[in-house]
């Protein structure tokens, strides 16, 4: 009986000096902070339900949307698999863009783009949703085939997108129908579609995990380990 309150003791004192040790929170505090941003950026609520499709599909039948686009748009959000998508933009300006109230007479295409991006860029972040990659054309397409009108662009982009629920919930906020006019007006022609990353070794969960890793094995090496070294004692010869 005595020998197992030793053994218990002994652990708990152990358990206790681990605690209390400066190395174990450099790692833990990271590593945990990471776990929260990793739940938060992966799609974990799963793919949409039938009641949430059919609430899209009522609500663009209200708004007089055509058959043809309600039943291109209810396609994506049936073939849902819950999991994140990247949207790839392929854009060209308009250089005379209509006048609208919010940007005034004379307000660029950019103007335009940047009313609308005002609504969007704080709905896109606040959803792990963000740009992964963007840069502007600096020549004719190399190749078309089977497309009229597609020779010249100025600008790809491509935004990744949590899920497909986010989506809808950045659509269905009225400040998005408030401003989709403006970036419609800004383009003169555009090509958006939806693609499953294969390979994204721009995944922030993968860039910032290894971050993590390089940053702690750096700091452990430099501070604990060094300082664990025993130290050699030099004696002079009396």
């Amino acid at each position: 009986m005595s020998f197992g309150r030793i053994r218990l003791g002994a652990v708990s004192n152990r358990m206790g000096r681990l605690m209390r040790s400066p190395r174990l929170w450099v790692w833990v505090v990271p590593l945990l902070l990471y776990a929260v941003f990793w739940i938060w950026y992966t799609p974990l609520s799963g793919p949409m339900t039938e009641r949430e499709i059919n609430i899209i599909v009522s609500a663009m039948e209200e708004g007089g949307a055509d058959p043809e686009t309600i039943e291109r748009i209810q396609s994506f959000f049936e073939d849902d698999d819950g999991g994140s998508f990247v949207m790839v933009n392929i854009i060209d300006r308009n250089e005379a863009p209509a006048t609208l109230p919010a940007t005034g007479p004379g307000a660029s295409a950019d103007d335009l783009m940047a009313h609308y991006m005002e609504y969007m860029w704080p709905a896109l972040f606040s959803r792990a949703s963000h740009p992964v990659f963007f840069g502007s054309a600096f020549g004719l397409s190399m190749d078309v085939v089977g497309i009229e009108g597609a020779e010249q662009w100025e600008t790809a982009a491509m935004m990744r997108y949590r899920s497909r629920r986010d989506m809808w919930e950045i659509g269905l906020h009225p400040s998005f129908a408030d401003r989709h006019d403006y970036k419609v007006a800004a383009l003169d022609k555009t090509i958006a579609f939806p693609v499953t990353p294969q390979l994204m070794l721009s995944d922030l969960r993968l860039i910032l995990l290894l971050m993590i890793l390089t940053v702690l094995g750096l700091i452990d090496a430099l501070v604990f380990r060094r300082g664990s070294l025993p130290q050699k004692s030099y004696a002079l010869p009396s």
